[in-house]
This record gives C-alpha cells, structure tokens and sequence, in this order.
C-alpha cells in the first residue's frame, strides 16, 4: 500500500503521507517537523507490531473537537462530531460481531 502521495487540507497544508500499510508521516498544521502515526499491525503468523487504533483515533478526534466545539460552537462542528461518533459506533460493531464469530484478532473476514 505504498503511497508517497501528500494529501492537503483546505488550508493547503500537508497532512500526511503514507509510508506503508500501517505508518504514515503527518504535517504540523503549520510546517516544520512532521509527526509519526504507526496503526497496529496483525502479521499473518499471529504475532503483532504494535501501535494504535482507528478507533483510538476516532476517540481523539471526537474529544479535541468537543472541546474546540465548546469554544467555538457551530453546527458543522457539531455534525463532525455526530458523524465520527457514527463511524466509531460502526467499527465498535464490526469488532463485537467478529469476536461474536471467534475471527477477532485472526486473518479472517
């Protein structure tokens, strides 16, 4: 899954660049030194690299934007927050059902 390609927000600052399937190199919001995010890896002889979630990050995001939302309340806050509340409900599901169905932590779907 290597993709050196840079994304940009709609500030047009870089916000990352994948270095393979489970680390990416994010951009400072303004420049400078960039920050390391690794994704834990499952390897297909059981053992792991480790590193967080996308649902740890999901939980983050969910907290910072409460947060700036309690400052500067507007509705498109509100409604991202919503929506990422809605995306870590989906993936929390996704992990009851594969543990329902012994595949948790596994290389099956």
């Amino acid at each position: 899954m290597e993709n050196t390609q840079e994304n940009s927000n709609t500030t047009g600052f870089a916000i990352g660049v994948w270095q393979d399937e489970n680390k990416a190199t994010l951009g400072n919001f303004k420049g400078g030194e960039v920050q390391s995010l690794t994704f834990y890896k499952l390897n297909s002889d059981g053992s792991y690299e480790d590193g967080t979630t996308l649902e740890e990050l999901l939980r983050v995001g969910i907290e910072r934007l409460k947060n700036l939302n309690s400052r500067f309340n507007c509705r498109e806050n509100s409604i991202a927050i919503t929506k990422m509340e809605e995306a870590l409900m989906w993936l929390n599901a996704r992990t009851a059902d594969r543990m329902k169905r012994g595949v948790e932590g596994k290389h099956q779907a």
